[in-house]
Protein backbone atom coordinates (compact mmCIF):
# COMPACT_ATOMS: atom_id res chain seq x y z
CA UNK A 1 0.00 0.00 0.00
CA UNK A 2 1.27 3.46 -0.93
CA UNK A 3 1.74 6.17 1.69
CA UNK A 4 -0.77 9.02 1.40
CA UNK A 5 0.75 12.50 1.56
CA UNK A 6 -2.34 13.88 3.29
CA UNK A 7 -1.81 11.49 6.18
CA UNK A 8 1.89 12.33 6.25
CA UNK A 9 0.86 15.98 6.64
CA UNK A 10 -1.36 15.03 9.60
CA UNK A 11 1.51 13.16 11.26
CA UNK A 12 3.80 16.13 10.62
CA UNK A 13 1.30 18.46 12.31
CA UNK A 14 1.06 16.09 15.26
CA UNK A 15 4.84 16.25 15.63
CA UNK A 16 4.73 20.05 15.52
CA UNK A 17 1.75 20.70 17.79
CA UNK A 18 2.20 17.81 20.23
CA UNK A 19 -1.41 16.68 20.69
CA UNK A 20 -4.17 15.30 18.47
CA UNK A 21 -6.48 18.14 19.50
CA UNK A 22 -3.93 20.85 18.59
CA UNK A 23 -3.08 19.16 15.29
CA UNK A 24 -6.78 18.83 14.48
CA UNK A 25 -7.35 22.52 15.20
CA UNK A 26 -4.42 23.54 12.98
CA UNK A 27 -5.69 21.33 10.15
CA UNK A 28 -9.36 22.36 10.61
CA UNK A 29 -10.32 18.75 11.29
CA UNK A 30 -11.95 16.98 14.21
CA UNK A 31 -9.80 15.06 16.68
CA UNK A 32 -11.52 11.73 15.79
CA UNK A 33 -10.78 12.36 12.11
CA UNK A 34 -7.09 12.89 12.91
CA UNK A 35 -6.97 9.72 15.00
CA UNK A 36 -8.68 7.76 12.22
CA UNK A 37 -6.20 8.99 9.62
CA UNK A 38 -3.26 8.11 11.88
CA UNK A 39 -4.65 4.58 12.22
CA UNK A 40 -4.87 4.29 8.43
CA UNK A 41 -1.30 5.59 8.15
CA UNK A 42 -0.12 2.89 10.52
CA UNK A 43 -1.74 0.25 8.29
CA UNK A 44 -0.04 1.80 5.26
CA UNK A 45 3.32 1.85 7.03
CA UNK A 46 2.95 -1.61 8.51
CA UNK A 47 4.30 -0.29 11.83
CA UNK A 48 2.96 1.82 14.71
CA UNK A 49 3.75 5.52 14.18
CA UNK A 50 2.49 6.78 17.55
CA UNK A 51 2.27 5.27 21.02
CA UNK A 52 0.53 6.29 24.22
CA UNK A 53 2.68 8.05 26.80
CA UNK A 54 0.50 8.74 29.82
CA UNK A 55 -2.40 10.81 28.52
CA UNK A 56 -0.57 11.94 25.40
CA UNK A 57 0.78 10.39 22.22
CA UNK A 58 4.39 10.36 21.17
CA UNK A 59 6.05 9.32 17.94
CA UNK A 60 7.58 5.89 17.61
CA UNK A 61 10.88 5.37 15.80
CA UNK A 62 8.88 4.69 12.63
CA UNK A 63 6.84 7.85 13.23
CA UNK A 64 9.95 9.98 13.64
CA UNK A 65 11.34 8.50 10.41
CA UNK A 66 8.14 9.32 8.55
CA UNK A 67 8.09 12.87 9.91
CA UNK A 68 11.66 13.42 8.67
CA UNK A 69 10.64 12.20 5.20
CA UNK A 70 7.40 14.18 5.38
CA UNK A 71 9.38 17.42 5.80
CA UNK A 72 11.20 16.68 2.55
CA UNK A 73 8.02 15.65 0.72
CA UNK A 74 6.03 18.65 1.93
CA UNK A 75 8.92 20.93 1.01
CA UNK A 76 8.96 19.52 -2.51
CA UNK A 77 5.21 19.99 -2.78
CA UNK A 78 5.60 23.59 -1.64
CA UNK A 79 8.22 24.11 -4.35
CA UNK A 80 5.87 22.64 -6.96
CA UNK A 81 3.08 24.93 -5.79
CA UNK A 82 5.50 27.86 -6.02
CA UNK A 83 6.40 27.01 -9.61
CA UNK A 84 2.73 26.71 -10.56
CA UNK A 85 1.98 30.03 -8.89
CA UNK A 86 4.74 31.63 -10.95
CA UNK A 87 3.20 30.24 -14.12
CA UNK A 88 -0.34 31.25 -13.24
CA UNK A 89 0.47 34.75 -12.00
CA UNK A 90 -2.22 37.31 -11.55
CA UNK A 91 -3.05 36.54 -7.93
CA UNK A 92 -2.29 38.65 -4.89
CA UNK A 93 0.43 37.13 -2.73
CA UNK A 94 -0.33 36.93 0.98
CA UNK A 95 2.94 36.74 2.94
CA UNK A 96 2.93 36.48 6.73
CA UNK A 97 6.24 37.57 8.20
CA UNK A 98 7.60 37.94 11.72
CA UNK A 99 10.65 40.06 12.51
CA UNK A 100 12.49 41.19 15.63
CA UNK A 101 11.87 44.79 16.64
CA UNK A 102 14.99 46.53 15.33
CA UNK A 103 14.67 44.81 11.93
CA UNK A 104 11.03 45.84 11.77
CA UNK A 105 12.00 49.43 12.60
CA UNK A 106 14.98 49.76 10.25
CA UNK A 107 14.40 47.41 7.30
CA UNK A 108 10.67 47.13 6.79
CA UNK A 109 9.90 50.82 6.16
CA UNK A 110 11.96 50.53 2.96
CA UNK A 111 10.08 47.34 2.04
CA UNK A 112 6.70 49.03 2.47
CA UNK A 113 7.84 52.09 0.53
CA UNK A 114 8.96 49.86 -2.33
CA UNK A 115 5.63 48.03 -2.33
CA UNK A 116 3.67 51.27 -2.55
CA UNK A 117 5.95 53.29 -4.84
CA UNK A 118 7.41 50.86 -7.37
CA UNK A 119 5.62 50.40 -10.68
CA UNK A 120 5.94 46.65 -10.60
CA UNK A 121 3.13 44.13 -11.10
CA UNK A 122 4.24 41.82 -8.30
CA UNK A 123 4.74 44.71 -5.90
CA UNK A 124 1.15 45.79 -6.44
CA UNK A 125 -0.06 42.22 -5.83
CA UNK A 126 1.84 41.53 -2.58
CA UNK A 127 -0.08 41.85 0.69
CA UNK A 128 2.34 41.83 3.61
CA UNK A 129 1.28 40.91 7.17
CA UNK A 130 4.00 41.81 9.68
CA UNK A 131 4.22 40.74 13.33
CA UNK A 132 7.04 41.77 15.69
CA UNK A 133 8.39 38.71 17.52
CA UNK A 134 11.63 37.71 19.21
CA UNK A 135 13.66 35.30 17.03
CA UNK A 136 12.83 32.19 19.05
CA UNK A 137 9.10 32.93 18.91
CA UNK A 138 9.31 33.73 15.19
CA UNK A 139 11.00 30.40 14.39
CA UNK A 140 8.42 28.54 16.45
CA UNK A 141 5.64 30.30 14.53
CA UNK A 142 7.34 29.35 11.25
CA UNK A 143 7.65 25.72 12.35
CA UNK A 144 3.93 25.71 13.20
CA UNK A 145 3.13 27.25 9.78
CA UNK A 146 1.61 30.33 11.41
CA UNK A 147 3.90 32.56 9.30
CA UNK A 148 5.71 32.20 5.97
CA UNK A 149 8.95 34.09 6.66
CA UNK A 150 10.90 34.78 9.85
CA UNK A 151 13.51 37.53 10.08
CA UNK A 152 15.82 36.50 12.92
CA UNK A 153 19.40 36.95 14.11
CA UNK A 154 22.22 34.92 15.59
CA UNK A 155 25.21 36.32 17.48
CA UNK A 156 28.80 35.24 16.94
CA UNK A 157 28.86 34.32 20.65
CA UNK A 158 25.35 32.81 20.56
CA UNK A 159 24.64 31.04 17.24
CA UNK A 160 21.03 30.55 16.21
CA UNK A 161 19.56 27.05 15.81
CA UNK A 162 17.17 26.70 12.87
CA UNK A 163 14.26 24.24 12.78
CA UNK A 164 14.43 21.23 10.51
CA UNK A 165 12.63 21.65 7.22
CA UNK A 166 13.67 25.29 6.87
CA UNK A 167 16.12 27.22 4.74
CA UNK A 168 17.81 30.47 5.62
CA UNK A 169 19.71 33.25 3.88
CA UNK A 170 21.94 35.88 5.47
CA UNK A 171 20.82 39.48 4.95
CA UNK A 172 23.54 41.46 6.73
CA UNK A 173 26.05 41.66 9.56
CA UNK A 174 25.08 43.94 12.43
CA UNK A 175 27.99 44.88 14.74
CA UNK A 176 27.54 45.12 18.51
CA UNK A 177 28.66 48.49 19.90
CA UNK A 178 29.36 49.89 23.34
CA UNK A 179 27.00 52.78 24.11
CA UNK A 180 28.69 55.37 26.35
CA UNK A 181 27.85 58.85 27.56
CA UNK A 182 29.97 61.40 25.68
CA UNK A 183 31.99 62.53 28.69
CA UNK A 184 32.55 58.91 29.73
CA UNK A 185 34.06 58.16 26.32
CA UNK A 186 36.25 61.27 26.68
CA UNK A 187 37.53 60.11 30.06
CA UNK A 188 38.48 56.77 28.52
CA UNK A 189 40.31 58.57 25.71
CA UNK A 190 38.00 57.13 23.06
CA UNK A 191 37.64 59.14 19.89
CA UNK A 192 34.27 58.84 18.11
CA UNK A 193 33.98 55.36 16.59
CA UNK A 194 37.21 54.08 18.17
CA UNK A 195 37.14 50.46 19.43
CA UNK A 196 36.43 50.06 23.14
CA UNK A 197 38.11 47.54 25.43
CA UNK A 198 35.21 46.04 27.35
CA UNK A 199 37.34 45.34 30.42
CA UNK A 200 37.62 49.12 30.92
CA UNK A 201 33.86 49.11 31.63
CA UNK A 202 33.94 46.34 34.25
CA UNK A 203 33.21 48.70 37.16
CA UNK A 204 30.49 50.69 35.42
CA UNK A 205 26.76 50.30 36.09
CA UNK A 206 25.16 48.36 33.23
CA UNK A 207 21.89 48.74 31.36
CA UNK A 208 20.61 45.62 29.58
CA UNK A 209 17.53 44.11 27.95
CA UNK A 210 15.35 41.66 29.87
CA UNK A 211 16.84 38.25 30.80
CA UNK A 212 14.49 36.38 28.43
CA UNK A 213 16.14 37.91 25.34
CA UNK A 214 19.08 36.59 23.33
CA UNK A 215 20.69 40.05 23.57
CA UNK A 216 20.85 39.68 27.35
CA UNK A 217 22.60 36.32 27.00
CA UNK A 218 24.99 37.85 24.42
CA UNK A 219 25.93 40.57 26.94
CA UNK A 220 26.52 38.02 29.69
CA UNK A 221 28.80 35.95 27.44
CA UNK A 222 30.66 38.95 26.02
CA UNK A 223 31.32 40.46 29.44
CA UNK A 224 32.28 37.03 30.78
CA UNK A 225 34.86 36.67 28.01
CA UNK A 226 36.24 40.07 29.09
CA UNK A 227 36.64 38.78 32.63
CA UNK A 228 33.74 40.26 34.60
CA UNK A 229 30.05 39.93 35.43
CA UNK A 230 28.13 43.13 34.61
CA UNK A 231 26.57 45.03 37.50
CA UNK A 232 23.09 45.47 36.02
CA UNK A 233 21.12 48.48 37.30
CA UNK A 234 18.48 48.85 34.56
CA UNK A 235 16.61 46.26 32.47
CA UNK A 236 14.51 47.25 29.48
CA UNK A 237 14.04 45.60 26.11
CA UNK A 238 13.39 49.03 24.56
CA UNK A 239 16.78 50.18 23.28
CA UNK A 240 15.51 53.75 22.97
CA UNK A 241 15.01 53.70 26.75
CA UNK A 242 18.48 52.25 27.36
CA UNK A 243 20.13 54.79 25.06
CA UNK A 244 18.35 57.73 26.69
CA UNK A 245 19.36 56.53 30.15
CA UNK A 246 23.00 56.09 29.07
CA UNK A 247 22.92 59.71 27.86
CA UNK A 248 21.56 60.72 31.28
CA UNK A 249 24.49 59.05 33.05
CA UNK A 250 22.77 55.87 34.30
CA UNK A 251 25.57 53.63 33.04
CA UNK A 252 26.78 51.85 29.90
CA UNK A 253 25.18 49.41 27.48
CA UNK A 254 25.97 47.02 24.68
CA UNK A 255 23.63 47.04 21.71
CA UNK A 256 23.47 45.84 18.11
CA UNK A 257 23.95 48.86 15.89
CA UNK A 258 20.53 48.39 14.27
CA UNK A 259 18.89 48.61 17.69
CA UNK A 260 20.33 52.07 18.52
CA UNK A 261 17.90 54.83 17.45
CA UNK A 262 19.20 56.91 14.56
CA UNK A 263 18.46 60.14 16.47
CA UNK A 264 20.26 59.06 19.66
CA UNK A 265 21.82 62.14 21.25
CA UNK A 266 24.38 62.48 24.02
CA UNK A 267 25.97 59.07 23.47
CA UNK A 268 29.06 57.75 21.72
CA UNK A 269 29.06 54.40 19.89
CA UNK A 270 32.14 52.20 19.80
CA UNK A 271 32.83 48.79 18.24
CA UNK A 272 34.59 46.31 20.52
CA UNK A 273 38.30 45.53 20.42
CA UNK A 274 37.20 41.88 20.41
CA UNK A 275 34.39 42.25 17.85
CA UNK A 276 30.96 40.76 18.38
CA UNK A 277 28.24 40.91 15.75
CA UNK A 278 24.96 39.34 14.84
CA UNK A 279 23.93 37.99 11.45
CA UNK A 280 20.42 38.86 10.29
CA UNK A 281 18.68 36.04 8.41
CA UNK A 282 15.49 35.42 6.52
CA UNK A 283 14.12 31.94 7.21
CA UNK A 284 11.37 30.14 5.32
CA UNK A 285 10.11 26.59 5.07
CA UNK A 286 12.04 24.44 2.61
CA UNK A 287 10.84 25.00 -0.95
CA UNK A 288 8.76 28.11 -0.28
CA UNK A 289 11.49 30.68 -1.00
CA UNK A 290 10.77 30.10 -4.68
CA UNK A 291 7.23 31.38 -4.32
CA UNK A 292 7.09 34.64 -6.32
CA UNK A 293 5.65 36.62 -3.40
CA UNK A 294 8.23 35.35 -0.89
CA UNK A 295 11.01 35.79 -3.44
CA UNK A 296 9.92 39.41 -3.89
CA UNK A 297 9.89 40.03 -0.14
CA UNK A 298 13.37 38.53 0.27
CA UNK A 299 14.67 40.65 -2.60
CA UNK A 300 13.28 43.84 -1.04
CA UNK A 301 14.74 42.91 2.34
CA UNK A 302 18.17 42.33 0.76
CA UNK A 303 17.99 45.76 -0.87
CA UNK A 304 16.97 47.42 2.41
CA UNK A 305 19.76 45.63 4.27
CA UNK A 306 22.35 46.66 1.66
CA UNK A 307 21.20 50.28 1.80
CA UNK A 308 21.31 50.28 5.60
CA UNK A 309 24.76 48.67 5.71
CA UNK A 310 26.07 51.32 3.38
CA UNK A 311 24.64 54.20 5.40
CA UNK A 312 26.90 56.10 7.80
Amino acid sequence: MMLDVRRLRILHHLAIHGTVAAAAEALHLTAPAVSQQLAVLEREAGLPVVEKHGRTLRLTTAGELLVAHAEVVLGDLAAAESDLAALRGGRRGQVRVAAFASAARTLFPAVYRALTEEDDAWSRRLALHLTVLEPGDALQALHKREIDVAVVHGYTVLPRDFPSGSEQEALMEDPVVAVLRLDHADRLGLAPGAPADLSALAQAPWLTPAPDTSCYEMIQRTCGAAGFVPDIRVRSSDFAVLTSLVAAGAGVALAPRLAVPDDAAGVSLHPLTRPVSRTVFTVSRSGTARRPDIHLLNSLLKRAAADHSGSP
